[in-house]
């Protein structure tokens, strides 16, 4: 792989634009190149394409101030050998930006390697400034880390040992290392506090075990004394606003609580700064990637260029880089070294391996076995598909007497696993071009390193939940038909509520098998939405309520599987559950439950974070259950008035504009008639514009699907009217699949537009402020 391929996909994707440009770098060195080749042909087409390149070079010089570079030809007698000096100079700002002074200007062509060496130096500068930045985040969470350590050490000594007195022997600082004096030589300051309260967070230990470390390497440094508890008194316990019973509790007391000293507090606070500090420590990581690889990338491209242009001028840069804070930097490595020996002295056992396990959660590997099953899954549901249909023309069950009675109470039930089959294909689709297209969605939906599950996984679950279901469709068509099985009409009926059982207890299975974190995290993320006003929203959140919105016919087949076996004669296949009054408005009301829990949680947003924004989107949601009840009201009507007909269609109308505008413009960010893009947006993930332009026109004509069933439009004579209510159904998930592609393109690019690469976690102490001078 080249070099520039591999730069990009080691990328922080959140972070791509604060990495160095190096395909922008590498083409300037193309156009040296091109220049050095063409002036070794002497042919008038090279004289004017040499003309053009210096004409472009010259511009782009005085554009860009490059005359301040030049240097008098006398110097370089000197000095022949020497090709480039590089200086900081100090800006305005009061931060030194590295300046290359190029001393061949007075060469042929030397214009494109004054415009190669400014832009070299743009890239360094914005390289160096933005890991100063961060570097300096990390050593203030450092900071605040070793307070919550120092709070959480207190308080296990406190839970453990109730009795022990507070004039206890506590030294904050470990002998021979102060807060004031310089450990480690470095450009900056600030950073030896952080390093020497990650220190001590160490808990008093008089004699260190020779076990567990590095698998059996001694541990040899000095013992810690205990935190004291007298920062107890200056702790209070943070109250997360995200569970119902802390969200009341917000309400009526303060977001801040005393300690309670118990050990369920205790267990609630190891958790939260466990996650915490693996979380800092991730940054950690991909701070030092970052280094490392920009580092790489400049020695790369100077190597290049000496290698084009003959010159030797990478020492000299390569020099500077290695001299700057960029490369001399160290307070990233000391402080991971800090954390992991922190990490598995209080959260291991004091087993370093253990530790770093945790710490450093491993990518999954792809098992090939996934990928054969869900190819043998994929082609016994083929092969059943076209038993299926032969099946059906064979015996002429499509013009049989019969078929009425199977459309409305067998259909509608299998109908609901093809829903879910559908929109777990979609899904997988959509995983499957966030990876291609560097989406970084486990981190944008929060899954947990490791556990997320990728397109094979979901097209396996796709492929096995359809092989069940059309084995089921199968077996009823088979038992019902053949006359030695026809006694068993009662079991035949129960198949498809077999079929649920065994679905919805795979989904709820609390052993480890079928992707248990993952079930339990949909099913987390359900709750969530179902308790909407007592949660904090986050996106997986409100990302699965809009899932649910396409799934109005789904929820409407769970009613129908209560009533067609509690109510219904499901032993002789009928049912009269559109003459119950009770089931006309359970079918309403199951059809606005998701709009309803989105406009529950826009609610719950407007409130938290004062964004008008949310209250605009919450009144889209009104409007759609405006529309879903008057819809779904005409549609029951016996005799149909015109009346019922304009609000249906008007409110439809109106829905369906107001959701395609909310889709197109604020979903997905585009429509910018200002934009570098016209009417789209600045930044594309795809590089073909008009996918944009097809997506939003689809978008518009699928919206436009559900005013058939308001105006009674017959477009498929042959469609029974249960299958053609399947088909709107699935047109709407497979809108639904690909608005989900360009709505999280449109979350990845804004966190990439504000290097928003890592999660907030929640701590679990706050110093009030005598606890922070204490500190």
């Amino acid at each position: 792989m080249k070099f520039g391929k591999e730069f990009e996909a080691q990328m922080v994707q959140e972070w791509q634009e604060a990495y160095v440009d190096y395909s922008n770098l590498k083409s300037i060195l193309k156009d040296i190149l091109r220049f050095k080749q063409l002036n070794n042909v002497p042919s008038p087409m090279a004289a004017t394409i040499k003309g053009k390149l210096k004409r472009n070079a010259s511009l782009y010089r005085a554009f860009s101030g490059l005359t301040s570079r030049f240097r008098p030809e006398s110097t370089l007698n000197n000095n022949e050998d020497e090709v480039i000096l590089v200086s900081a100079v100090q800006g305005r700002d009061g931060e030194g930006d590295y300046q290359t002074m190029f001393l061949r200007s007075n060469e042929e062509g030397a214009e494109h390697e004054l415009v190669f060496f400014r832009r070299l130096d743009d890239e360094f500068n914005k390289v160096i400034k933005f890991y100063k930045k961060n570097v300096a985040e990390v050593i203030v969470e450092a900071d605040e880390l070793s307070k919550q350590m120092n709070a959480l050490i207190a308080l296990r000594i406190k839970v453990d040992n109730p009795v022990i007195g507070e004039n206890d022997v506590v030294n904050l600082v470990p002998n021979g290392f102060s807060s004031n004096s310089s450990s480690i030589d470095h450009p900056t300051n600030g950073g030896n506090q952080a390093w020497s309260m990650m220190n001590v967070i160490q808990e008093e230990k008089k004699k260190e075990d020779n076990d567990g470390i590095n698998g059996g390497e001694g541990n040899k440094k000095e013992g810690f004394k205990a935190a004291p508890l007298e920062v107890l008194d200056h702790v209070k316990i943070n109250v997360e606003v995200g569970t119902p019973l802390s969200t009341l509790k917000a309400v009526i007391k303060s977001s801040k609580s005393n300690l309670s000293f118990s050990r369920k507090e205790l267990r609630t606070a190891e958790e939260k700064i466990t996650r915490a500090i693996v979380e800092f420590y991730r940054k950690l990581r991909l701070l030092k990637s970052y280094c490392f690889l920009n580092q790489l990338a400049f020695s790369k491209i100077m190597k290049k260029y000496d290698k084009i242009t003959s010159r030797n001028a990478s020492k000299a840069y390569l020099q500077m880089v290695d001299k700057s804070y960029f490369g001399s930097s160290d307070e990233v490595t000391t402080l991971m070294e800090r954390v992991e020996d922190t990490y598995a002295k209080h959260f291991a056992n004091g087993n370093r391996r253990k530790g770093m396990k945790k710490l450093r959660s491993q990518a999954k590997r792809e098992r090939h076995r996934i990928t054969f099953l869900y190819g043998l899954f994929s082609g016994c549901s083929i092969a059943l598909i076209v038993a299926i249909i032969v099946n059906l023309h064979a015996r002429a069950l499509l013009n049989s007497v019969e078929r009425d009675q199977y459309m409305v109470n067998i259909f509608p039930l299998y109908s609901l696993f093809g829903y879910v089959a559908l929109h777990m294909l979609m899904y997988a689709g959509n995983t499957y071009f966030w990876k291609r297209y560097r989406i970084n969605c486990p981190f944008i939906f929060g899954f947990k390193q490791g556990t997320e599950l990728g397109y094979r996984q979901l097209l396996l679950l796709t492929s096995g939940l359809s092989l069940l279901t059309l084995a089921a469709v199968i077996s009823h068509l088979d038992i019902e038909i053949d006359p030695r099985t026809q006694t068993f009409r009662t079991l035949t009926e129960l198949i498809p509520l077999f079929l649920l059982i065994l679905v919805v207890s795979i989904a709820f299975c609390p052993f480890n098998i079928i992707y248990r974190s993952s079930r339990f995290f949909l099913i987390r993320c359900a709750f969530r939405c179902v308790c909407a006003p007592l949660y904090k929203v986050t996106l997986p959140d409100f990302f699965l309520a809009d899932q649910l919105t396409s799934q109005v016919q789904a929820f409407r087949s769970l009613e129908f599987y209560l009533c067609y076996y509690v109510w219904g004669n499901f032993r002789e296949r009928s049912n009269k559950c559109e003459d119950s009054e009770v089931y006309r408005v359970f079918y309403i009301v199951v059809a606005i439950v998701p709009y309803w829990l989105r406009f529950i949680q826009c609610l719950r947003r407007l409130l938290e974070e004062k964004d008008a924004a949310h209250g605009v989107n919450g009144l889209k949601y009104l409007s759609t259950i405006a529309a879903v009840a008057l819809r779904t009201i005409y549609q029951f009507q016996k005799q149909k008035t015109t009346a019922w007909l304009v609000l249906a269609a008007a409110t439809s109308g109106m829905a369906t504009i107001f959701n395609t505008y909310w889709d197109i413009v604020i979903d997905w960010g585009l429509l910018r008639r200002k934009s570098s893009n016209p009417w789209l947006r600045d930044k594309l993930v795809l590089a073909h514009k008009v996918v944009y332009f097809l997506a939003m026109a689809l978008n518009c004509v699928l919206r436009l699907v559900w005013m058939q069933q308001v105006l009674g439009i017959q477009t498929v004579l042959f469609l029974h009217g249960t299958a053609l209510t399947a088909v709107v159904a699935s047109l709407e998930i497979i809108r639904r699949g690909i608005w989900n592609f360009f709505r999280l393109e449109n979350e990845h690019l804004n966190n990439v537009g504000k290097y928003r690469a890592f999660k907030s976690v929640p701590l679990p102490f706050c110093y009030d402020h005598n606890g922070d001078n204490s500190m």
